[in-house]
């Protein structure tokens, strides 16, 4: 190798580095365009409407950071304070439970019984974790306004690419080889159709889990069903994991006022989970891009374990938006057009 070459492998190596630094920052930006791109059709649509674009752009992001307040205003000071009921109140429950336990076995074979440990040992074991987890939930509640200085620049961030989206798109055109721009233009309209096609079928799930997690809480009773259903519809963004972590709280809660009512929200919940999947899911389908099971689970996995909790949420965005460049690039524009001798026998 030449000194040129050795120099743009260095430099190449150099930027990944950087690029890894940055990697939350970078993140941050793509959560901007995601949102400036969901944004964007709202604002297309007040455009047709007669109203200027500088108005309709400020309408749009009045209209986001009264969505986002609102759900600060109704998750988070409620289960505040039912958490730290339930911390409260979480002893009487193992007290219960370990009558309960005792009453059974005090039905049992006691050849059954020699095998069970011992119900005082299993609940001191079992209290001090669930008293981890209570404080960790307080913890995330009181933490989670650190965030807001990272909401703020998210907010202006996406603002500017809202404004006046055409020099940023061409900048980042810029990046590639003159022979290229065009086809990278065309690769960045089918980014957008897919992003708007995604948020179209995922924020009718989430309205659709939201209102029926509001009916069945309500049905049976529980208290804080509005900002469960809210917190449900908001973790259906998050496949395969947003729906387990959206039963956890409401089942908690439930267990202050009767451990039946426990069970009988992990039944709702799962009837829930199975009509998004088999009826609601189907309905949107065509709008979306088609994401096989397995790739979305493994992808979720990839950017969770090296960008943290904002990579799992970004993941199915992220993937969309690869699966594009992958299917354009490497399929349509590479292995497509790879010319094979044909004097060669495969």
């Amino acid at each position: 190798m030449n000194f040129s070459t050795w120099l743009g492998v260095v430099v190449f190596f150099i930027s990944l580095h950087v690029l890894w630094q940055i990697r939350q920052l970078l993140l941050l930006i793509f959560t901007a365009v995601v949102i400036a791109t969901s944004l964007n059709a709202l604002v297309q649509r007040l455009c047709e409407g007669g109203i200027r674009r500088s108005y309709a752009v400020l309408l749009s992001i009045v209209l986001l950071i009264g969505v986002l307040t609102s759900f600060f205003l109704i998750i988070v000071p409620p289960f505040i304070d039912q958490f730290q009921q339930l911390a409260l109140l979480f002893p009487q429950g193992i007290e219960i439970l370990r009558t309960w336990l005792e009453l059974l076995l005090s039905r049992l074979d006691p050849e059954v019984i020699s095998y069970i440990p011992e119900i005082e040992q299993l609940t001191e074991q079992l209290q001090p974790i669930i008293n981890q987890l209570l404080e960790g939930g307080l913890n995330f509640f009181y933490g989670s306004f650190g965030v807001l200085l990272s909401l703020l620049f998210l907010l202006v961030l996406t603002l500017m690419l809202l404004a006046d989206p055409i020099p940023y798109r061409k900048g980042f055109i810029r990046l590639f080889p003159a022979f290229y721009r065009r086809r990278v233009d065309q690769i960045l309209v089918l980014c957008n159709e897919a992003l708007q096609g995604w948020l179209t079928g995922i924020l009718f799930n989430m309205c659709a889990i939201a209102i029926l997690s509001f009916i069945s809480l309500s049905a049976l009773g529980i208290p804080l069903a509005l900002a469960q259903a809210v917190l449900a519809g908001i973790l259906t963004f998050i496949p395969n994991i947003g729906p387990i972590l959206s039963v956890i709280p409401p089942m908690a809660i439930a267990l202050i006022d009767n451990p039946l009512k426990s069970l009988a929200v992990l039944v709702a919940y799962t009837i829930i989970q199975q009509i998004e999947s088999n009826i609601l899911t189907p309905l949107v389908r065509a709008k979306q891009v088609s994401l096989l099971p397995a790739v979305t689970l493994l992808a979720q996995v990839f950017f969770a374990t090296f960008f943290g909790f904002l990579g799992l949420f970004l993941a199915l965005p992220l993937t969309v938006v690869g699966q594009v460049w992958f299917k354009e690039v490497i399929i349509n524009d590479i292995l497509n057009n790879w010319d094979y001798p044909s004097d060669r026998v495969i």
